[in-house]
């Protein structure tokens, strides 16, 4: 298939994520370097729970990037500006003052970043919408920093400029301004969990795959449908390979009909094949897409009304938390191999 103009928006989308989870890199080691160099005890405690937030946002970039589906790099620009952060903080030139003022800059741009892969994902496709949900967190715990860090940079330039500590009602004014923002932002911005269980991540995928063919469904152009198949292939690929390495061996003992889920999604990569060798212009595509759509719908009833209910049953929380992490890192690397082939 060839690339179209749509495909263009979605790399440069993919692309845009890449840069996010390497400046949250750079953020993460900028706090920890704080820590460290930091006198102050409650300042330090600021930068400490930034510092696990920020952790546990990598870990949501990480999943917006895998449920988004398409692996890229960072672009060069980022990586030289990382770089040149990184030596900055580092080094003697910067008094801390000036280091922080350069954090709550970067905060900025990741706050933007986030904001703009929102905005785009509605003018491409509601498929996107529905795969980088997990941002929101990200989006929101920033705009929260940014007002901590506000109150940090009073505290240390009025200590730099005269040896003195500011009045101390500046944590209650960034408190209140945290809680204006919240009334603000939280009624647009929903907030997901920082650790999503298999059955989450299982249904994440299950969504998207529902908007795509809902999208498929609402246009006759086929570069448009060409789009839309072409993601809807390798979601549906990834998402197969994933379950069929880490899921499905992992439940067959208390599973019994596993062995069902196999061969439903055999039936469906010889469908998606099919289909991929169709000119979207056929007027076959839509109807060999409405049978795929009905094999995938009772592939995902089984999953969600029979086999949902035995992991919970037979998994802890923190079980099916860690099989999430091994079904997106599976999926991660699967997206890298086909990405190569392509």
């Amino acid at each position: 298939m060839v690339a179209t103009l749509e495909d263009t928006k979605r790399q440069a989308i993919a692309t845009k994520l890449a840069d996010m989870k390497a400046l949250q890199n750079l953020l993460i080691a900028n706090e920890q370097l704080f820590i460290n160099s930091c006198n102050d005890s409650e300042l330090a405690q600021r930068f400490r729970d930034m510092l696990e937030d920020d952790r546990k946002n990598l870990g949501v970039l990480e999943t917006t990037i895998v449920q988004y589906g398409i692996q890229t790099e960072p672009k060069e620009t980022t990586t030289k500006m990382i770089e040149e952060v990184q030596k900055l903080m580092q080094g003697s030139e910067l008094t801390m003052f000036e280091k922080v003022a350069q954090h709550e800059l970067l905060k900025h741009k990741q706050t933007m970043s986030g904001l703009l892969i929102h905005k785009a994902a509605q003018v491409v496709g509601a498929d996107i919408e529905a795969a980088i949900t997990p941002l929101n967190t990200v989006n929101f715990e920033n705009r929260a920093h940014q007002e901590q860090l506000k109150g940090v940079l009073e505290i240390l330039g009025v200590r730099e400029l005269t040896g003195k500590d500011p009045d101390q009602g500046v944590w209650a004014r960034v408190q209140d301004a945290m809680a204006a923002m919240t009334g603000i932002i939280g009624g647009a911005v929903t907030r997901s969990k920082d650790e999503m269980n298999i059955t989450e991540i299982i249904s994440m995928d299950h969504r998207k795959a529902d908007t795509l063919f809902m999208e498929i469904a609402s246009t006759d152009d086929p570069q448009k449908l060409q789009e839309f198949f072409g993601q809807l292939y390798k979601d549906l690929s990834v998402h197969a390979e994933a379950e069929e390495q880490v899921v499905y061996p992992a439940i067959r003992s208390y599973y019994s009909n596993t062995q069902e889920l196999y061969d439903e999604q055999a039936e469906m990569k010889q469908m998606l094949a099919k289909i991929k060798s169709m000119s979207p212009s056929s007027p076959e595509f839509k109807a060999q897409i409405k049978q795929l759509q009905t094999a995938v719908q009772d592939h995902v009833k089984e999953e969600e009304n029979d086999m949902f209910p035995q992991i919970r049953r037979n998994l802890s929380e923190a079980q099916m938390e860690q099989m999430a992490t091994q079904f997106k890192a599976a999926k991660s690397t699967i997206q890298q191999e086909m990405a190569k082939m392509s």
